[in-house]
């Protein structure tokens, strides 16, 4: 499938994330039918050129592709598979031939599923979770990590080159899911371990930019201080000083960290870092920042010096 043969696409759940990379499908040409259980998401992107539908049904019939972006396996499942009341499935709802993409955050066991139902279906289906943020999204320079057939990776390519930069084949279908995992599993211990050292040095009177600049060329070098520093007033662009506005929810992160744990208990993996991350974000997230930039457990080793 090139730009050429695909000429229109669905694309289901419109979050931080979904909004941003419908419009930069809609810059590449491509028409995009756009549907989430909140109309006014859809409703939104109407201004920019999309055609929102109310129902599941109608947004993915007769498009050549179709893309979601959704909250938990759960909801992947029951978008792609059906439920228990009745309701049709994506592999019961599109056309044959229709090229199916996930970019949700999920459980590699979900995606399996998903792969085996829709290959049972004669329909190509990728796990293709995504790295790089809103900030990534809106850019275009997104990473999408893809598990699937080699056949079905070159077809997802012609699609998703046009909302990232990097696109990695981790091979068959759950892969994509667990190299994301492992991924934010590593992001999580690196913001909290960046978050414990800027804080300490806060404590012994050093100036946290100096600091982070100090770090940066040092051997603790890590992408949070390049581009996400958690400390306010560091760094313009990041979360941090714009009042922890996400970005990526503290919540999210708490999820994707749970998803680590889950995937480490299957292969009986040691993981105390994670464990500890993943700890640190369900107290952080208990006191009311879910919501937050998961750089704003910054705050949490700030609130108990003050304890």
């Amino acid at each position: 499938m090139n730009q050429s043969e695909c000429h229109t696409i669905a694309f289901v759940g419109l979050g931080n994330m979904g909004g941003p990379m419908v419009e930069n499908l809609l810059k590449a040409g491509f028409s995009v039918n756009v549907f989430d259980l909140v109309p006014e998401l859809a409703k939104q992107l109407e201004s920019v050129g999309a055609k929102a539908f109310s129902t599941l049904e109608a947004a993915v019939a007769d498009v050549d592709a179709v893309m979601t972006m959704l909250p938990a396996g759960e909801h992947v499942r029951t978008v792609y598979l059906g439920d228990d009341h009745g309701a049709k499935g994506l592999l019961n709802l599109v056309q044959p031939g229709t090229f199916l993409i996930d970019s949700s955050t999920i459980e590699p066991d979900s995606a399996k599923l998903v792969a085996k139902e829709a290959a049972a279906k004669g329909l190509s289906f990728v796990d293709a979770p995504v790295s790089g943020g809103v900030a990534g999204a809106k850019a275009g320079t997104l990473t999408f990590i893809v598990g699937g057939t080699d056949q079905a990776f070159e077809t997802s390519k012609q699609i998703l080159a046009h909302m990232g930069k990097n696109i990695f084949h981790a091979g068959q279908a759950g892969d994509g899911q667990m190299a994301k995992i492992c991924n934010n599993l590593l992001l999580g211990i690196i913001m909290s371990g960046t978050c414990e050292a800027l804080s300490l040095g806060i404590d012994n009177g050093l100036n946290p930019e100096v600091l982070s600049n100090i770090m940066q060329q040092s051997s603790g070098r890590n992408w949070v201080l390049e581009l996400y520093n958690p400390c306010p007033g560091v760094m313009e662009s990041a979360p941090a000083s714009n009042h922890y506005a996400p970005g990526f929810m503290s919540k999210l992160m708490s999820k994707d960290l749970g998803l680590g744990m889950q995937a480490a208990a299957n292969s009986q993996s040691t993981v105390p870092m994670g464990a500890l991350a993943r700890n640190l974000y369900a107290f952080h997230n208990n006191n009311g920042n879910a919501e937050l930039d998961f750089s704003s457990l910054f705050e949490y080793f700030r609130s108990e010096r003050e304890r």
